[in-house]
């Protein structure tokens, strides 16, 4: 690494609002600067080198590094944080990971063979992941692979480096590193697929077993013609690895494995006798309650073990493959609760839950199978659906289906109402989830813009109001609210569809909220609305039932209202730039106003207040963290930068990630108490911007998925999931 006054000359001191600090690498396309934001945030900010960023190829690859890191859920990369591609000097600012390097790790040891089994299973969950959002890496190696705590995370997206390299093909320049690329990369460049990082992984895996790659030379050029005619290196590979790594380097992308594939593999590879196994098998329940329980596993939140660091006296670890999916398995330590693996729907509820409101080791909850259903053309596209609870059922909406309602026990609907033709839907969209108020459900037909009344019952439809471009709907008590951005409302009989009331009641970009129903079904009405510097906002309340003012306040921030509990308007404080920074709470007899920070400001945050008063606050960064009365109680990186509006629901936290995987976290104690496997589809536009939260009713938790399913599983028993 050069000297940070060698690196910085010619650089600016600022990336957009970013103050670049010190120099953590360079390469061929540019150099890598700490920084850290406002609300403290540590950020690691590439920035273009000044031949390069006049380069129209090179901002265009650039242009393209960022949306596909941007498209990538964040579980196994760096999440973006923001980025100017089009400024003088081109720039993207991500989440600083400190670790090392795996290129920095082998210079230090190498790993053995369980070690490396591991990294793979890492890696192939990472271009799974990655593969899944029509990403194709292109420069796999071991300096792009970070060996984080909580496990590997892949960098640097489809970017060339040409400075790095002398040799170019004929059609171009050269895209990838010579020693980790794929034969297709020299010699049909325009049509590499994701199997040449399957390719780059298996000579990663070489690199970091022997300290040198499969196809190693001095020249560049020896090196492609070895890729493309020689058959690779594999000494010092230890031979339950060998096969699998061979395969991953056969000549033709046909041949190679697919991700899926290597975590079966690699899983037998890290664990050969099956000592290390028993965590992913079903153990029966003892009679003297003695649970059968690895002690020596550290689970992160993605549920899989620490790679271990080096050093010869760490013990192996225990390592979850996402691809097990048939049996899933949960260990948490301490004092907080115990858990034992749990297999397949079915298996017996756990030992000990420290949860609020779940069953103790004596109780007996009665099972709820899980269950995963399509609502009607949601699986075409992979859009999401989304779905409400109503009395004894959850209503959904989908593609193609305006709405539909679904039985909680088995996913079976009892009628579903097709949406009318409407504009073409974007791949990887979100449906609006019908919604019972009064005695009907209401839902918006996507792209139309009318709202229907359906008889829940029945599918019948009773009414229908067409609504102007721009008006969002806010159900209230026996009311509907048609909003508008400019702050008008409109109060429409939720069981008539007429017209009670048309007021403007908030100002431009107005937030909305409404309390808990009161008496004949009216619930009072909360609006905020921001100044035009950002600085203060108005919060003011209304009865629905005239839309007559009942107070309003002036607070500092930017206050966007998330709901009331015990006596209390809660409200989100962001900044100008998006930084949420404290929860406000308002007091809805005095009006008193308490603010409380949290320790670290949260990016694009959503949150939830429970019927404590607790408020769950989830930014892209992947912490969640939980804000009591006057501090906040607890802060737990979830790695999950892509997540919907937390739930708080009986003791837990749920959250949907971008990946389908449906989180369940101990609402007191911060730690994870199960997760689903992810529910990826295969198709264009499985990466989703709006992810549905979850549901939680009738003893269950019902997820939508991006592969286009709606499912359930059971409340009481998270570690089962």
């Amino acid at each position: 690494m050069h000297s940070l006054r060698a690196e910085r000359a010619g650089f600016p001191e600022y990336a957009g609002q970013y103050r670049l600090e010190s120099v953590l690498g360079s390469g061929g396309m540019g150099v890598v600067h700490l920084a850290t934001s406002d609300s403290g945030l540590r950020l690691a900010v590439k920035v273009v080198h000044a031949e390069h960023a006049v380069d129209p190829e090179f901002r265009a690859r650039f242009r393209q590094e960022v949306a596909a890191a941007r498209r990538v859920s964040g579980a196994f990369t760096a999440p973006v944080v923001d980025a100017d591609p089009d400024a003088e000097r081109p720039w993207m600012a991500t989440l600083f990971i400190d670790a090392p390097t795996l290129a920095d790790r082998v210079r230090e040891r190498l790993l053995d063979a369980a070690e490396a089994a591991r990294l793979g299973a890492g890696l192939a969950e990472a271009l799974r992941d990655i593969h899944r959002v029509g990403v194709v890496h292109r420069d796999l190696k071991p300096s792009n692979v970070l060996m984080a705590p909580d496990g590997v995370r892949v960098i640097d997206f489809g970017i060339s480096r040409p400075a790095d390299s002398d040799l170019r093909t004929e059609t171009g320049k050269l895209i990838g590193t010579p020693p980790f690329m794929a034969p297709e990369q020299f010699q049909r460049p325009k049509e590499v697929g994701p199997a040449a990082d399957v390719f780059a992984m298996g000579a990663v895996l070489v690199h970091a077993l022997t300290g040198h790659g499969p196809f190693d030379s001095d020249s560049h050029y020896l090196v492609a013609y070895q890729v493309v005619h020689n058959e690779p290196d594999l000494t010092g590979v230890p031979p339950a690895l060998a096969p699998i790594v061979a395969r991953c380097l056969a000549k033709d992308p046909a041949d190679r494995p697919t991700p899926d594939a290597l975590l079966l593999e690699l899983r037998a590879a890290a664990y050969p006798t099956g000592e290390e196994t028993r965590a992913f098998i079903p153990q029966p329940r003892r009679p003297s309650g003695d649970e059968s329980k690895p002690s020596s596993a550290e689970v992160d939140t993605h549920r899989r073990v620490r790679l271990p660091a080096a050093g010869p006296s760490r013990k192996r670890r225990t390592w979850r493959l996402a691809a097990a999916a048939a049996v899933t398995v949960l260990l948490t330590g301490g004092a907080a609760g115990a858990y034992a693996a749990f297999g397949p729907a079915g298996a017996e509820a756990g030992q000990r839950v420290s949860d609020k409101g779940a069953p103790g080791r004596g109780a007996a909850p009665e099972a709820r199978t899980p269950w995963s259903a399509t609502v009607g053309g949601s699986g075409q596209g992979n859009a999401v659906a989304a779905c409400s609870w109503g009395p004894g059922a959850l209503y959904c909406s989908a593609p193609g289906v305006l709405a539909a309602r679904l039985n909680p026990t088995d996913g079976r609907a009892s009628w579903s109402v097709p949406a009318a033709a409407a504009a073409p839907r974007t791949p990887g969209a979100t449906s609006t989830a019908p919604v019972v108020n009064g005695d009907l459900l209401l839902s918006v037909t996507p792209g139309s813009g009318a709202l229907q009344a359906i008889d829940p019952a029945t599918g019948a439809l009773r009414w229908h109001k067409d609504l102007p471009q721009g008006t969002r709907t806010v159900p209230c008590g026996r009311r509907v609210l048609l909003v508008t951005d400019s702050g008008n409302a409109t109060a429409v009989d939720a069981a008539t569809g007429k017209a009670e009331w048309s007021k403007r009641l908030g100002g431009t970009g107005a937030l909305w909220a409404v309390g808990p129903e009161q008496a004949k079904g009216s619930r009072d009405l909360y609006v905020s609305t921001r100044s035009p510097d950002g600085t203060w906002s108005q919060v003011a309340a209304f009865d629905s039932e005239s839309g007559t003012p009942q107070w309003q306040l002036r607070v500092p921030g930017t206050l966007d209202p998330l709901g009331t509990a015990q006596g209390g308007l809660y409200l989100l404080s962001s900044d100008a730039h998006g930084m949420t920074g404290a929860v406000v709470r308002i007091d809805l007899s005095s009006r008193a106003v308490r603010r409380t920070a949290l320790s670290v400001s949260q990016l694009q945050a959503e949150a939830a207040v429970g019927p404590d008063g607790v408020v769950y606050v989830m930014g892209i960064s992947g912490a969640l963290a939980a804000i009591g009365p006057d501090k906040e109680l607890w802060r737990l990186e979830t790695a999950v930068s892509a997540a919907s509006r937390p739930v708080a629901d009986g003791g837990r936290v749920y959250m949907m990630a971008a990946d389908g995987r449906l989180i369940g976290i101990d609402a007191a104690a911060g730690r994870l108490v199960g997760q689903t496997i992810p529910r990826m589809g295969n198709g264009k536009g499985t990466y989703t911007a709006t992810i549905p939260a979850p549901v939680v009713a009738d003893g269950r938790v019902f997820g939508s998925a991006p592969d286009g399913t709606v499912f359930a599983v059971d409340a009481a028993n998270p570690a089962g999931w």
